[in-house]
């Protein structure tokens, strides 16, 4: 395995568990205000506020290790997505700190508040949205070189079919991935009602994931046929991810093994997203730059792909401890005992 392949690899782990966290976080907030606007407050605040006051804060460590990553290992991605995703990427971030500020004022300031509560879960949702569009502009088609310089159509990124699937998917699956979280977690502080309303989210959203990720193959066939070939050399991952997923649908409707449920759909998501990213191997932006164009001197690489595993090493011993002291300890989940996060 070269060093390029290393370097992706743990960059692609740390992206997914951005993705992972994060739709859980997002989703959460967005399940918060949602109730607050259709009065099942009483029934979901609180499960939801017990799992968003500890783990708020680790959800963005994962993208600042993604972003300086992919800078440290390619520095060419500056060249090519540096102007071009100005826009998108802008926006992302506003709504991070949007997001931030309105999480404090609903926190400690105005509890209970509708409009921070809102505005909290409109920017959560929207943040995978914004940023999931730089996987659209990867497949290439949008990007020309004028004058030397790498320029953005921003009408045919809009317009485009593929854009829109891949924008849905990214809301769709954070909501699918956070209720069936959320479920479990329900079930854990014993909690029949709101475990049952959010097991209902979660099958609700768990169709227009599926519809919408095979839409996005569909879409890679007439956009980027390439990658389209690929992704049939890769089929035996997508099929796994797709028998996980009945899994933990089933599970779900039947009301069985909340825990599982959600194993299941980490590993759904884990095999599609490493077929997916296998598929698309060994292009980040198609069809101007390769891993293997833009790849840093191999001492630079070593020392960030050793740097990065002991981050990853501290990051999920971490998150781990934080589940056992706050989230999954008995007293906590069902509300008991004076926790402070």
């Amino acid at each position: 395995m070269t060093l390029e392949i290393i370097g992706i690899t743990v960059l692609w782990t740390f992206l997914f568990g951005y993705i992972l966290i994060g739709a859980i976080d997002f989703g959460a907030g967005f399940f918060n205000a949602y109730s607050r606007i259709t009065a099942h407050e009483h029934t979901l605040t609180k499960i939801i506020q017990r799992y968003l006051s500890p783990v708020w804060e680790v959800t963005n460590v994962f993208l600042v290790f993604f972003f300086v990553g992919i800078i440290g290992f390619f520095p060419k991605t500056a060249f090519y997505y540096g102007t071009t995703l100005l826009v998108p990427v802008s926006i992302g971030i506003v709504l991070l700190a949007i997001r931030g500020s309105y999480y404090a004022f609903e926190t400690y300031g105005a509890r209970g508040h509708k409009g921070y509560s809102f505005m909290y879960g409109l920017a959560g949702i929207l943040i995978p949205a914004s940023l999931s569009i730089v996987l659209t502009i990867s497949e290439g088609g949008f990007i020309s070189m004028v004058d030397g310089n790498p320029v953005l159509d921003y009408w045919m990124l809009f317009t485009s079919p593929l854009t829109w699937a891949v924008v849905v998917l990214s809301i769709a699956a954070t909501l699918y991935i956070s209720a069936t979280f959320l479920t479990w977690y329900a079930n854990k502080a014993r909690d029949p009602e709101a475990t049952d309303l959010l097991r209902k989210y979660a099958l609700v959203w768990s169709l227009p994931t599926a519809i919408t990720a095979g839409g996005i193959i569909f879409e890679l066939r007439r956009h980027n046929p390439a990658h389209y070939v690929n992704i049939q050399d890769f089929w035996p991952m997508f099929l796994i991810s797709a028998l996980m997923f009945i899994g933990t649908v089933w599970l779900l409707w039947k009301r069985q093994k909340y825990g599982w449920a959600f194993i299941l759909l980490i590993g759904q998501f884990i095999f599609a997203f490493y077929g997916y990213g296998a598929s698309h191997y060994p292009y980040l932006l198609y069809p101007y730059l390769t891993i293997y164009d833009s790849f840093t001197n191999p001492a630079m690489a070593i020392s960030l792909i050793v740097a990065f595993i002991l981050g990853l090493g501290l990051l999920i011993p971490s998150i781990v401890l934080l589940m056992r002291l706050f989230l999954f300890d008995k007293d906590y989940v069902r509300g008991k005992g004076d926790y402070h996060a």
